[in-house]
Parts: C-alpha cells; sequence; structure tokens
C-alpha cells in the first residue's frame, strides 16, 4: 500500500503533475463506469424479456420466432462481454498437449488473392544468405459487394544454415486475430445488421446461399469481437455528440419480421 505524497513538500511542477495524473484516472474511470453501467442496462433488459418469455401469461409469452432474434441479441453481448474479459485476462503459459479445433476449409470454388509477407531482408546477420525452406499459408474470408474471396496469406520461412537462423515476416494485424473474417467481411456483417436491420439469421441463410456455411452463433461472435474493438470509435463519437449544445435524434423504431 503506497502512502499518501506530502503535498507541502512538492514543487508547483509536481503539483501539476499529480493533478493531471489524478484527473486522467477519474476520467479513466468515469468512462469505464459509464461502460459498466449500459452493459448492466442492457443485460437488465435482456434478463427481463426472457423471463417474460419463460413466465409470463401465454397471451403475453414471446413466439418462438421472436425469441430467436433474442438469441442473437444474447449471443453478441455475451461475446462482446467474453472479449472484454479476455483482454484484462493475463497471457496464459502455452501449452503444447492442448488440441486446437480444426476449422473447415473455405469452399474452394471462392476465388484466391494470394499475399505474400517475406522479410525485408533474407542476409543474416552472420552474412549468410538465408534458404527458403517452406512457409506458412493462412486463409481469411473477405467479401466485397456480390463476391465472397479467399485471401491467402503467405509466410515464407528463411533459414542460416550457417548459424540455423529462422526469419518469418509477422502475422498481419487483424480485427478478430486467429480468426478467417477480413476486415471487409466483417464491415459488411456489421453494416447489414445495424445499419440495413438485417438480422443475422437471414444473413446466415444469405452465405449459405453463396455455398458458405456460417451459423448464426458465429455471426454473433463476431458482431460481439468487432463491437469491443470499436469501442474506442464510439467513446469518442458520444463525446464528440454530447458537447453539442443541440443533439437531435431519429427515436422511431424498425419492426422485425419474425423467421419464416
Amino acid at each position: 500500500m503506497t502512502s499518501s505524497p506530502n503535498l507541502d513538500q512538492m514543487t508547483p511542477e509536481q503539483l501539476r503533475a499529480l493533478a493531471a495524473q489524478l484527473l486522467s484516472k477519474v476520467d479513466t474511470m468515469g468512462r469505464e463506469s459509464r461502460r459498466d453501467k449500459t452493459v448492466i442496462e442492457q443485460l437488465s433488459h435482456e434478463i427481463a424479456i426472457l423471463k417474460r418469455h419463460k413466465f409470463a401469461k401465454r397471451s403475453e409469452q414471446i413466439s418462438p420466432a421472436q425469441g430467436s432474434l433474442l438469441d442473437d441479441l444474447l449471443n453478441t453481448d455475451l461475446e462482446a462481454i467474453e472479449a472484454e474479459l479476455n483482454a484484462l485476462r493475463p497471457e496464459p503459459a502455452a501449452t503444447s498437449s492442448r488440441q486446437q479445433p480444426k476449422r473447415a476449409p473455405l469452399p474452394p470454388q471462392f476465388p484466391r488473392t494470394v499475399i505474400r509477407h517475406e522479410p525485408e531482408s533474407t542476409l543474416c546477420a552472420c552474412g549468410c544468405q538465408l534458404e527458403r525452406i517452406g512457409e506458412d499459408v493462412s486463409e481469411k474470408l473477405d467479401y466485397t459487394p456480390g463476391v465472397f474471396t479467399v485471401e491467402q496469406h503467405v509466410r515464407g520461412k528463411w533459414a542460416c544454415r550457417q548459424c540455423e537462423t529462422l526469419i518469418q515476416a509477422p502475422v498481419p494485424a487483424q480485427v478478430i486475430d486467429k480468426g478467417i473474417p477480413t476486415a471487409g467481411l466483417l464491415a459488411h456483417v456489421m453494416v447489414a445488421k445495424f445499419a440495413d436491420h438485417l438480422p443475422l439469421y437471414r444473413q446466415e441463410k444469405i452465405f449459405g446461399r453463396a455455398g458458405l456455411i456460417i451459423s448464426r452463433s458465429t455471426l454473433a461472435q463476431w458482431v460481439g469481437q468487432t463491437g469491443v474493438q470499436l469501442q474506442p470509435l464510439v467513446d469518442a463519437l458520444r463525446e464528440a455528440v454530447l458537447a453539442q449544445d443541440v443533439v437531435h435524434a431519429d427515436e422511431t423504431p424498425v419492426q422485425m419480421l419474425a423467421p419464416g
């Protein structure tokens, strides 16, 4: 436990630095408090809907079709909360015995775009020329309006036979680590859901007609994790909007048709 600083013995510069540090902490705690309050209100609302769905009178109960829409919302929120909790947890120690689930390969009929990632220099630190000994290939699913494509990221492995040094280009940054969707596909799913009001169960069917099997739960996970990554932008937009003298909002509800 740290003791409180003696303000009488601090210089004006130290006092200003301490004040700036305290203001920064207060601002951070305020943002976290507002975010927690929003999550609590959202989950409380969903719990109330679930209780109504289970315990209300028959005339007031939610139909199974409406419950299907609620499942998307719950899966999205749960995935967002899980992503935030994972970001706060320390990195677990890597264990070789843990088996990773195998992901189904992307459909072979989709066009492939090969993106190669190679080291900037193939000259070893010892002065020898590196030799290419292999490569790692990972596939990402991309989407442009009306067309699904696959990005093949090829990362060559270069080794020095003299000093046994292995060099490989780093993995490009992704919105979802180790996931198959590119930023373009995630943007399409988010815009379709929130701007075009297209539920995930409909997007699942649209993808299925294109020959791509992506479950609704997977789409909900993508939405939740993308929402967490976009939270800093949401906070910045909120501050910009609330800084205005007058704010106009369109509160017109959008009706959602039941599945089927």
